[in-house]
């Protein structure tokens, strides 16, 4: 074999995450060279990015459908367990951010024009349209990738099914077999898709408006990583007694880096149901933990809210007693848990949180208006907090004690 094709025969073994590098390195080079040809390779992240919004909901409907149908009666699940931890690590972060606004107060120069949009008015709304989500006409509910809903009838339709007969259930695996591969093939074009991201956006926006916020994005920045890097790692020691941080940095390298330039919770659940595969997970567990975690799983959301809303009462001098503060806590991790899976969602609830200050909602939206200036970072990293913390509680559920106990899968090995 000559030299040459050595080479050749050896390109495919690059790993997917190294090739992603690569597509950041080079967009950002091209951001810079040529501005306009970058702009012209926005279509590269367009289709990469809606390849992965069309296939999520066909995929979580048929994934939890066919797991449920085929689930054994008295075979446990961890999707309690991954639920707990979703609400240990949101009200965490919450604590963390309060933590961090009091330590380093931000006050803004508020002169930015109220943003649009119709927040919620209180946390009752919130809950109220995650009911209501449950419900939808579970076509419309496909159409607009309402995963609350698409679970909803996915569980339904698989408990109904379990009485199928074992053609019908062998059907429902080839599908789920099938829409899995075709995920496959999607995520292949990950470092395409997300240089054409990179390139567009930096040649669009560029950095140097996030200069008049540097402070108040070191806070926001410096929270999502302290919870990414401390007390995410905690809890899951706490839930598994083993060393968190090769599974830490797994989820991080193989979730994390898609989900920040893809800035959607809900974009990135067919890389996380990819991640959880390879990762050797139980599929009737991470089929409902990883769409669910889209939805519900909001850490880094709860810190925007959390962060903004008490810039917002530090910037019009307004004292915050500790008991307000952990109110605070509680209003921003309950209404995390409503925040939609798509980009800039957590802005909208700040106003909400506001009000428990007395801030108006017009002072609220110009505080809204700034998060959208900050989003390039913010909500990117936001979302890859959330989407990479959804498989790592999933991994630490599947492989607490108990667990390796209770399941009658074999014991996935730690990743490497």
């Amino acid at each position: 074999m000559s030299a040459r094709s050595d080479r050749r025969s050896s390109l495919p073994r690059l790993g997917l995450i190294p090739q992603i590098l690569i597509g950041i390195v080079a967009g950002t080079l091209l951001a810079f060279w040529a501005p306009g040809t970058a702009k012209s390779l926005a279509i590269l992240g367009d289709l990469f990015i809606n390849a992965l919004k069309a296939i999520a909901p066909i995929l979580v409907f048929v994934l939890v459908m066919a797991a449920i149908a085929a689930h054994q009666r008295g075979r446990p699940t961890q999707v309690h367990g991954v639920l707990a931890l979703y609400l240990i690590g949101t009200l965490v972060a919450a604590l963390v951010a309060v933590v961090a606004s009091f330590a380093f107060p931000t006050t803004l120069a508020i002169d930015a024009p109220p943003a649009d949009g119709a927040p919620p008015s209180d946390i009752i709304e919130v809950l109220r349209n995650l009911a209501l989500s449950a419900v939808d006409n579970p076509i419309n509910a496909l159409e607009e990738a309402n995963f609350i809903g698409i679970l909803a009838w996915a569980a339904g339709l698989g408990l109904l099914l379990r009485q199928a007969s074992d053609t019908t259930r062998t059907a429902l695996s080839d599908l789920s077999n099938a829409v899995s591969g075709l995920v496959r093939f999607i995520i292949r074009f990950a470092p395409l898709g997300i240089f054409g991201l990179v390139a567009n956006t930096l040649a669009d926006t560029g950095l140097g408006e996030l200069a008049n916020y540097a402070h108040l994005l070191a806070v926001l920045l410096g929270c999502m990583a302290f919870v990414a890097l401390v007390t995410n790692p905690l809890i899951v020691f706490a839930h598994t007694r083993k060393n968190p941080y090769p599974l830490v940095f797994t989820c991080l390298r193989g979730s994390a880096i898609t989900a920040f330039f893809t800035r959607s919770s809900a974009a990135n659940i067919p890389v996380n149901m990819a991640l959880c595969e390879r990762l050797d997970l139980h599929r009737d567990t991470y089929s409902v933990s990883i769409p669910l975690g889209a939805t519900i799983n909001m850490s880094g959301a709860a810190i925007t809210i959390t962060v903004m809303t008490l810039a917002a009462a530090h910037t019009l001098g307004l004292g915050v007693d500790f008991l307000t503060a952990f109110l605070l806590c509680v209003v921003s991790a309950l209404a995390a848990c409503g925040v939609s899976g798509v980009a800039g969602g957590s802005l909208l609830l700040i106003p909400m949180a506001a009000s428990l200050f007395g801030i108006s909602a017009d002072v609220a939206m110009q505080i809204v208006a700034v998060g959208f200036v900050i989003s390039v970072l913010q909500d990117s990293t936001e979302t890859a907090l959330n989407s990479s913390t959804d498989v790592l509680f999933t991994a630490a559920a599947c492989r607490s004690p108990g667990a390796q106990k209770r399941l009658d899968t074999e014991t996935p090995n730690e990743p490497a």
